[in-house]
């Protein structure tokens, strides 16, 4: 099949499965194309999927995931501050690195809202339905939602890295609090904690609350830097922590921490 025919397959199915979407009419363009595949994802359940709809999913994001380019983790060069930190700026999707970050929601189900900017949207879209089906199991057999400054892991799927380490950060809705510094920090000592548990030897961190949940940027790169480097100084099953940021602002102030 071309990607193509992929795509238009993966369309029709999912709008079997959920047919509230089924008259909605299949563009004639990739990118439209694309826009509506990615938003049934968004929206599909967590409920099962067939063997054949995950190899034809498969064999799309996957050559998707080829054709966006991969950045590896072993090409990115240490900074001043400490031989075993990267930073790098870009999509956190394209990283080729045993394991990312993602900043997730209590739910831990990845995010609803079609074609919707965040991280957790994207991680989920290129991952495939797999992930969200995962994650229902590991919510389903907790018996409660994710708990802010904890940390769990699942396979990556599509994505060019090995495993995706969910976070939940604080949401920051007044003015800053110690406690709400706490809990940050013990995102990124959850995740390192987890991903050493599991060998994982690169890991990627985003700027874990700093977009819709308003944390300030300054303090958390403060906190994401401190809590890394004190972790470092402790284990050595992590060679390399990259920290991904996206926008010049945070490119800015995690140089100025790292020099």
């Amino acid at each position: 099949m071309t990607q193509k025919e992929r795509r238009i397959y993966l369309i029709r199915q999912l709008q079997r499965e959920m047919p509230q979407y089924g008259d909605i009419a299949i563009p004639d363009g990739e990118e439209e194309q694309w826009r509506l595949l990615r938003s049934l994802f968004n929206v599909r359940p967590p409920y099962p999927a067939s063997a054949e709809f995950l190899e034809v999913q498969d064999a799309y994001l996957g050559d998707l995931v080829r054709e966006r380019g991969m950045v590896k983790a072993e090409d990115l060069p240490p900074v001043r501050r400490n031989p075993r930190m990267s930073l790098w700026q870009g999509d956190i999707t394209t990283l080729s690195c045993d394991a990312i970050v993602n900043a997730a929601n209590s739910a831990l189900l990845g995010c609803w809202q079609p074609c919707h900017s965040c991280i957790d949207n994207m991680i989920h879209t290129l991952s495939g339905v797999q992930l969200r089906i995962k994650c229902n199991e590991i919510m389903e057999a907790q018996g409660h939602e994710e708990e802010t400054g904890t940390a769990k892991i699942t396979p990556a799927y599509n994505l060019p890295c090995k495993y995706v380490l969910h976070t939940v950060g604080p949401i920051i809705s007044g003015p800053l609090r110690e406690k709400d510094c706490e809990l940050l920090a013990s995102c990124y000592r959850s995740c390192l904690e987890l991903a050493a548990e599991n060998g994982v030897r690169s890991l990627a961190f985003c700027c874990i609350s700093t977009g819709v949940f308003h944390f300030p940027q300054e303090r958390a790169a403060e906190i994401a830097v401190d809590t890394v480097e004190r972790f470092l100084g402790t284990n050595d099953t992590v060679r390399q922590v990259i920290f991904n940021v996206f926008t010049d602002r945070d490119l800015e102030i995690y140089e100025r921490l790292l020099q």
